[in-house]
């Protein structure tokens, strides 16, 4: 008689522990599903226009103001004149569908080892021509998986040391879309002084 009251006793307890275990997976599950979460975007859209008069308005620079494709939207607007490389320039950054991102850095009186250094680990690849502005196009020396924002780099030399670099992952198409406006933008600074 003992002998199968342990046995059932033992088989007991492991068909509780299953019952147990089965009960918290089920509550976990609850919980997961049931527990609304919050999906919406994190990354902050900013005012790049205001922001580029306010810029321009504060340090009289011919900061350079763009209209950004159709869609896409700026998360980065800001004027940088106590940067660590002694280099005063303007960033901006914006935002697509499809998780597409380029962005720009204006910079003025840039100097070669400022260049040199936001070209590090790239090399020159060819060239995009625009209303007589050429861009030199630059790209990772290695191959990144997923790709990263400085892989490609389109650079204008536009005057004597000013410079914009044009990076982020996207299409051919939109790259040359961004720089169009922006050779637009300089031509438009250049018309009025």
């Amino acid at each position: 008689m003992s002998d199968s009251g342990a046995k059932y006793r033992a088989k007991q307890t492991v068909v509780n522990l299953s019952l147990a275990l089965a009960a918290c997976v089920a509550m976990v599950a609850l919980v997961v599903i049931g527990v609304p979460r919050d999906e919406s975007n994190r990354i902050e859209e900013v005012n790049y226009s205001a922001t580029v008069d306010q810029a321009r308005a504060s340090s009289d620079l011919p900061i350079i103001k763009i209209k950004p494709l159709d869609g896409w939207w700026s998360n980065l607007a800001q004027l940088n004149t106590q940067s660590s490389d002694a280099v005063i320039n303007f960033k901006a950054g914006f935002v697509g569908s499809d998780v597409k991102y380029i962005g720009y850095t204006q910079a003025f009186e840039g100097n070669p080892t400022w260049l040199a250094f936001s070209l590090a680990g790239t090399t020159i690849t060819g060239s995009y021509e625009y209303a007589s502005y050429k861009w030199d196009i630059y790209q990772s020396v290695t191959k990144n998986d997923p790709q990263k924002t400085m892989d490609y780099i389109m650079v204008l030399n536009y005057s004597k040391n000013d410079y914009i670099l044009l990076y982020g992952i996207a299409d051919k198409s939109e790259y040359e879309s961004f720089a169009n406006e922006i050779v637009d933008g300089i031509r438009k600074a250049s018309s009025i002084e």
